[in-house]
């Protein structure tokens, strides 16, 4: 018996294995995955990697400052190379647009006007002047047309479509208001002028001042007739009501005749009616184009 305990205590090791800490820790971490075998899945599997796709695109239409500046610069570009080909062609019919259109309104004239060149360059000066501001007239559409090729991207697409004619309804009233200053205003105003005063004294009108006055004039009815379009857009963004023109509808009819009455030469009630109506006209048709736009509004915040 004792010889059977003996052998069996040389059969054991004098010492038992001592497990180290990293033994430890990878035994629980091994326990650990049994318990909760998803943690061991790798990323790929589990399904929680965020979708790129989910993540907000650009939008196609939408544009940074730089772009902003390209489109710009294009437009510019390209209005500029149209106001310059149709001011080369009114170039080649300089002495038409000097010998007829300009002195046109003079000819219309009850009154008789010399005009007079002052300094060594006026002729050029004058030839280069109406050039320029026929070239200017001319190519008015095609400058609107850029203009508001660079704004429509950035309104909706009813708002396009609504709006597909505006750049024929901003160049009519251009161009009507031109054709009245032109045929109408200027005659009479210069009539009055040149009546007014001392007969003793001669009306001898240097030439430039004579071109200032009329493309300024010309300039100041055209814009005057896009009245009709000021009053859309400011009844677009709401600070235009058809509610406010009405109520001063009586105050604008005094103020537009008064004027008629200051540049009409005579006081024959005819030929202010020829002066004030167009410009009553003008403002009864702002009001239609505010009561319309007003109701567009109204329709789609109901909506």
């Amino acid at each position: 018996m004792s010889q059977e305990i003996e052998s069996t205590k040389q059969s054991m090791p004098d010492t038992l294995p001592i497990r180290n800490e990293s033994d430890t820790e990878s035994l629980e971490k091994a326990n650990a995955s049994e318990e909760n075998p998803q943690e061991n899945i790798p990323p790929e599997t589990t399904g929680t990697e965020p979708d790129e796709s989910s993540e907000p695109e650009e939008k196609p239409d939408e544009m940074n400052f730089i772009e902003h500046l390209d489109e710009i610069r294009a437009r510019l570009i390209k209005a500029g190379i149209a106001f310059l080909v149709i001011t080369a062609l009114a170039g080649i019919y300089a002495d038409t647009l000097v010998n007829e259109v300009l002195i046109g309104p003079l000819k219309r004239s009850s009154e008789a006007i010399t005009l007079q060149n002052l300094v060594p360059y006026g002729q050029v000066s004058l030839y280069l002047q109406v050039v320029f501001f026929s070239g200017f007239v001319l190519s008015f559409p095609i400058i609107a047309y850029q203009i508001w090729k660079f704004v429509e991207p950035g309104l909706h697409e009813k708002e396009r479509s609504a709006s597909r004619f505006i750049i024929l309804f901003i160049s009519l009233c251009f161009f009507a208001g031109i054709a009245f200053g032109y045929f109408v205003f200027l005659p009479v105003s210069l009539t009055f002028f040149a009546g007014f005063g001392s007969s003793l004294i001669k009306n001898n009108i240097a030439v430039q001042d004579y071109i200032s006055f009329v493309m300024g004039t010309l300039l100041t009815t055209g814009l005057v007739f896009e009245l009709p379009f000021i009053s859309y857009i400011l009844s677009k963004i709401g600070l235009l009501t058809p509610a406010f023109m009405r109520f001063y509808r009586k105050h604008a009819i005094v103020t537009l005749m008064i004027v008629a009455a200051i540049v009409t030469p005579s006081t024959d009630l005819v030929t202010q009616l020829v002066i004030g109506v167009p410009m009553i006209l003008l403002y009864e048709i702002s009001i239609w184009i505010s009561t319309y736009v007003n109701r567009k509004n109204n329709a789609l915040q109901y909506k």
